[in-house]
């Protein structure tokens, strides 16, 4: 009895964690755009590297400094950064130019990407309800970006930038056996400082008062919505945290509205239903199966 209402408290806080780390990821979202096309997302992933290396600092210390982030993986933390940094840059990039929640619907599409993958990189045997599943969701992110319609470039950018957050999380569940979370969070963003770096002298642009704060609200939100989501993910199963994912379009829509007064179209919505229906049907097969 005791150990079943621990798992169901543990639950229950890994659940408020992810709320509240996918209202901090809708957030940064919302200050990406806010800071504007004036500031390539280059400069936009710098700083907001800058920021988050710095409020992990301390934690490093107290877990063992330089001993801590000794790894013999640095090969899958290396390709896992370059996925997330590239995923990141072209997030910024669409958030710029797109509606908050059109970006967030796309995004929601890391499910289906992720089951794909998994077939090539874990060597998952996906059985046909999940491949019905993924079909699904592929038709509800076709409707979301608007084929009947122009589609923007920026959406494009928002699709690939899905597909390498997918490619993220097969890298985090290589990685998450050995490794802990603060060392994989301190080496993709460490390794994207560096990178970064090396354009800043070609893109810079000096930031007024605002723009700062923006960036510190940026690099903030992200420390926050790593910490809550390794706490999460740590703290209950996948297969119970992570539909709630799902709750960021619910944010994004009400940011796009109280800022911008802008509301999705039909079809953003439509395909944010489609998509929301499989990924979650996807996260229950895959607990399904790890059971059996």
């Amino acid at each position: 009895m005791v150990n079943l209402f621990k798992a169901q408290s543990n639950n229950f806080k890994a659940i408020v964690a992810m709320i509240i780390a996918v209202f901090s990821v809708t957030l940064m979202s919302v200050q990406a755009k806010l800071i504007g096309i004036d500031y390539h997302p280059t400069q936009i992933t710098f700083a907001r590297g800058i920021i988050v290396l710095i409020f992990l600092s301390p934690l490093i210390y107290k877990l063992g400094g330089l001993n801590f982030l000794k790894t013999k993986k640095p090969i899958l933390h290396f390709f896992r950064s370059i996925a997330g940094l590239v995923g990141n840059l072209m997030f910024f990039f669409a958030f710029q130019r797109l509606p908050v929640a059109d970006v967030t619907v796309i995004s929601q599409a890391v499910p289906i990407f992720s089951g794909i993958l998994a077939i090539f990189f874990l060597r998952e045997i996906i059985g046909w309800r999940r491949w019905t599943a993924i079909f699904i969701g592929f038709l509800g992110v076709i409707i979301a970006i608007n084929p009947s319609g122009e589609i923007a470039l920026a959406s494009i950018y928002a699709l690939v930038a899905t597909l390498m957050w997918s490619i993220t999380i097969i890298f985090l569940r290589l990685l998450g056996t050995t490794e802990h979370p603060v060392k994989t969070v301190f080496y993709f963003m460490f390794i994207s400082v560096i990178i970064t770096s090396l354009f800043q002298p070609f893109l810079w642009k000096q930031p007024s008062l605002d723009i700062i704060l923006l960036f510190f609200g940026l690099g903030t939100t992200a420390f926050i919505t790593q910490i809550l989501m390794t706490y999460a993910l740590q703290k209950a199963p996948a297969s119970i945290v992570s539909p709630f994912n799902y709750s960021g379009i619910v944010w994004a829509i009400v940011f796009d509205y109280m800022i911008w007064n802008s509301t999705p179209v039909i079809t953003t919505i439509i395909g944010g239903i489609i998509i929301t229906i499989t990924g979650i049907y996807i996260f229950r097969r895959e607990a399904i199966k790890k059971v059996i």
